[in-house]
């Protein structure tokens, strides 16, 4: 039996994204989404109970945390998503069964829906990290509207303090999020490695070693931090092909 699942949030991009890591769980089945809080507040109310419901928080007229009091009851899970680790404490008060912080992996989402339905996730064990090649973040230079990041095109992540700069091979985005926050997106890559406190870099991209200075493949330049010298440099030498000569 399939568990039925409603998505509730303002931006189209992260419903298609929600759209397609339920789409990866055969036993999840998605009955509607909705853009407009309203709309869905009025049609829920009236409709059947729901196995889940995917909410996000910050929406236009009335807010996540407002509409989850009216229709916790048509849902035995209500699992709140959300680019802001602020509203957490709202969300466990009015009693949310999860809390997924944008932007999280499918191998997150895989985790989450199986901590509670431990059979769902049951089929797909090699898929999850297959799929796994993109995520949304919003861009902070196009009025936070949400831009897919494709981890293969990531050159390096630069830290702005509580934003974040993300390098790509066509372009630079700049994002509400830290760069502890991103690491931890990144960190079942093993592609990814930090090369300076405020540097995470994409070992793929690395196209010239001069000195402390990695040249990327989009021609950012990035000075090696001291104390991430040796891990850096162990890489490289990893790679390095040695012959008589060295």
């Amino acid at each position: 039996m399939k568990l039925t699942c409603i998505v509730i949030d303002d931006e189209i991009h992260a419903i298609d994204g929600l759209k397609s890591y339920i789409s990866a769980l055969p036993n999840l089945q998605l009955l509607q989404t909705y853009t407009d809080p309203l709309i869905a507040l009025k049609e829920i109310s009236l409709g059947e109970h729901v196995d889940i419901i995917f909410m996000d928080v910050d929406m236009p007229r009335i807010s996540g945390i407002e509409l989850s009091k009216a229709i916790r009851h048509k849902t035995d899970k209500l699992i709140f998503t959300t680019a802001h680790s602020k509203y957490a404490f709202d969300a466990f008060e009015i009693n949310a069964s999860a809390f997924l912080l944008k932007p999280y992996t499918l191998v997150k989402f895989v985790e989450t829906i199986t901590r509670f339905f431990a059979d769902a996730a049951s089929s797909v064990p090699a898929v999850v990290q297959e799929d796994n090649d993109y995520f949304f973040v919003r861009n902070k230079n196009e009025g936070n509207n949400l831009i897919k990041i494709r981890y293969a095109e990531i050159v390096a992540v630069e830290s702005l303090q509580n934003y974040i700069r993300i390098y790509t091979l066509s372009e630079s985005i700049i994002t509400y999020m830290t760069i502890s926050e991103i690491k931890m997106i990144l960190k079942d890559h093993s592609n990814f490695m930090q090369a300076h406190r405020s540097f995470i870099i994409s070992k793929n991209h690395i196209e010239k070693v001069d000195g402390n200075t990695l040249k990327m493949s989009n021609s950012l330049a990035i000075n090696i931090g001291n104390s991430y010298k040796d891990t850096v440099q162990s890489y490289i030498m990893e790679r390095t092909i040695k012959t008589s000569r060295n």
